[in-house]
């Protein structure tokens, strides 16, 4: 039985090794750029380092004076430990139930795959232009948030030009027969808390100690914790998304274990949720500080994040921009509403846990949904034995042929 043309694709550009941290990216831009001349669309290459490129792909709208929309996928792709693998991650191997095995089946070289096999069948029914133009942009490095990629990428004048004004990202599988669709993402904060103390033998009795001031600072993250688990489970309509997560992931310091160390650092792993007063998280973790003890202090290690003052003013940034539009009112979610309903699909409303591009795309003023079309599918991304079933595929080709239509014609 002959494989089907996008199955094929998907299978070829799951074996473009982009695993980090040394990602083939000229290879995966020839594999695109030889994708794209198959299909006939427009397509160009920004380096934005050396060996490092986005590929933006674009198809004219009817109204080019209209706003585009952007289909998005990263190219980029987690490390594997290939002793863990049943098959190798970059054979894309399937078997008798159709199961692709690879990184980046599910995270997420299946969506990228998934719009160009839409277009393809747009285009075989005569379909080669809609009202808005589309881009269809592959972006590196999303999965280490490095500058390179759509963090940068996104202030510059070449993506501004884009004239974005809706963009599809990632989603997650489900295990059941509920679509995510996620309007959102909680902010993740990495904070790293400096407790120095005073030092001496470990026989003494030594007052103001760093030690006492990390004791404080992991009750104080503690309590912030509990209250946060408290209000989800006193709201079952609530998700993970919805509330603030922290937890203190690296604790250092000390030199042997008869000496009482002059300095501690703690990393905490804070995920803001939008729907949470931004400046009151912040004065939060500014009293964490203050009450861990005399010369505590604190830095954001993510110089993109929302609380990082040497980049947004605390006092203007806007949770609007963190919270894209998800009723009916948007024309953009209408679409996507009406083209769900029209494919069958169950969906919900989420939060997403984690972080993705949107976030960065959303800072822009630009309203983002993330969607990956996978339901019945245990959630691999980043776990061993990745794999997206080829039916699970081909389906999700069908639902991007709705959507895309329907947005691309949002008027």
């Amino acid at each position: 039985m002959t494989e089907n043309i996008g199955v094929t694709r998907f299978r070829e550009y799951l074996r473009v090794n982009t695993e980090q941290p040394k990602p083939d990216y000229v290879a995966c831009r020839d594999f695109l750029f030889k994708y794209a001349d198959e299909l006939g669309i427009e397509r160009r290459a920004v380096e934005t380092a050396p060996g490092t490129f986005f590929v933006i792909m674009t198809i004219p709208g009817s109204r080019p004076e209209l706003p585009s929309i952007m289909l998005y996928s990263h190219t980029d792709v987690v490390p594997t430990f290939r002793e863990h693998w049943t098959h190798d991650p970059y054979s894309a191997y399937k078997d008798e139930q159709g199961n692709i095995f690879a990184r980046g089946a599910q995270d997420m070289k299946c969506v990228g795959v998934q719009y160009m096999e839409a277009l393809r069948n747009w285009f075989a029914k005569g379909v080669k232009q809609w009202t808005r133009t589309i881009h269809i942009v592959w972006g590196p490095d999303e999965e280490i948030g490095h500058v390179n990629g759509m963090r940068g990428f996104a202030v510059t004048e070449e993506f501004k030009k884009l004239n974005i004004d809706f963009a599809l990202d990632e989603g997650i599988a489900t295990e059941d027969d509920v679509y995510k669709l996620f309007y959102a993402e909680r902010i993740p904060w990495w904070v790293k808390v400096t407790l120095p103390g005073n030092p001496g033998h470990g026989s003494k009795f030594i007052e103001k100690t760093a030690v006492e001031k990390l004791q404080r600072l992991l009750a104080s993250v503690d309590e912030f914790r509990n209250e946060q688990m408290s209000l989800l489970a006193s709201n079952p309509e609530f998700t993970v998304g919805d509330v603030t997560t922290s937890n203190v992931t690296i604790i250092n310091g000390g030199v042997q274990v008869n000496v009482v160390p002059e300095k501690f650092e703690a990393y905490i792993d804070i995920r803001v949720t939008p729907l949470q007063d931004l400046d009151a998280i912040r004065a939060r973790v500014d009293a964490w500080a203050k009450e861990a003890g005399e010369g505590v202090t604190y830095e954001f290690m993510q110089s993109t994040n929302p609380a990082d003052k040497s980049t947004v003013d605390f006092k203007t940034f806007s949770n609007s921009k963190l919270i894209s539009p998800n009723t009916r009112e948007d024309p953009f979610f209408a679409a996507i509403d009406d083209g769900l309903k029209k494919e069958g699909c169950k969906y919900k409303k989420e939060i997403f846990i984690g972080a993705t591009d949107s976030r960065f795309v959303r800072a822009q003023g630009i309203r983002a949904i993330g969607f990956s079309p996978i339901i019945n599918t245990p959630s691999l991304l980043h776990d061993h034995n990745e794999f997206l079933n080829e039916k699970t595929f081909l389906r999700g080709v069908q639902i991007y042929e709705t959507l895309i239509s329907n947005l691309a014609n949002v008027n």
